[in-house]
């Protein structure tokens, strides 16, 4: 297995078995579900803004080792983030996942996450928390489906 593939593997089986940010935070200021029906995953999101930053991002749910890693590892990149930064990130992540781009620098660890482009049919757990971010981010949806 190469390099990037085993560290694929091991920061996705690692924010899986012990997610990061996992639990609800009472008085949130946004609070979106998500449902990824392809696979049967399901997120809540919820953040506490700090102004115009993320002061607090923290979700529950239940999903395949993909979904439970992006969402890990989502929270603990956007916390202290600017909304205009976190929208920045969403669009990143989003081309990274479909192949619009590569990952670099800038995206430190949410690099892994371009190994699911090898798995087209997994690009949706993936992007499950990440599509939860924007529309709590831009919308009042407050429910929200990879299909």
């Amino acid at each position: 297995m190469s390099g990037l593939k085993e560290l694929y593997r091991e920061v996705i089986l690692d924010h899986n078995r012990s997610p990061r940010n996992f639990g609800e935070i009472e008085n949130a200021d946004r609070v979106v579900n998500g449902v990824n029906p392809l696979c049967g995953d399901k997120m809540t999101l919820y953040l506490k803004l700090d102004g115009d930053r993320i002061g607090d991002a923290r979700f529950e749910g239940t999903g395949c080792a993909i979904s439970i890693a992006s969402s890990s590892l989502m929270t603990e990149r956007v916390k202290g983030s600017t909304i205009e930064e976190s929208l920045d990130l969403f669009n990143d992540v989003r081309d990274m996942l479909t192949g619009a781009r590569d990952p670099d620098d800038r995206m430190e660890k949410l690099a892994v996450l371009a190994g699911v482009r090898e798995f087209p049919s997994r690009v949706k757990c993936a992007s499950l928390a990440w599509h939860a971010l924007k529309s709590a981010l831009t919308s009042d949806k407050r429910e929200i489906s990879t299909e």
